[in-house]
């Protein structure tokens, strides 16, 4: 993990630390998340694909269902 840092110019920009650039391995051009955080400002590489990102998060919740059973059991309940 690095720390550094960066002074907010004034048109409102940022650079990234070579540092944090080489370990996220970020790219010129490559788009990041901001997300404001309470009083903290995170900045996160775009995924290229948020589903297979997001696949499988959680599934510590329901550890003996998945999810065409779920739905299945959710529509036959609809219908009842």
């Amino acid at each position: 993990m690095t720390n550094n840092l960066v002074t907010l110019s004034s048109k409102n920009q940022v650079v990234i630390p070579r540092a944090a650039r080489e370990a996220l391995k970020l790219k010129p051009g490559q788009q990041l998340l901001v997300l404001a955080r309470g009083d903290h400002l995170v900045m996160v590489p775009r995924p290229e694909d948020f589903v297979a990102k997001l696949r499988g998060l959680h599934r510590e919740v329901w550890p003996q269902e998945n999810g065409k059973n779920y739905l299945e059991k959710e529509r036959d309940a609809w219908d009842d």
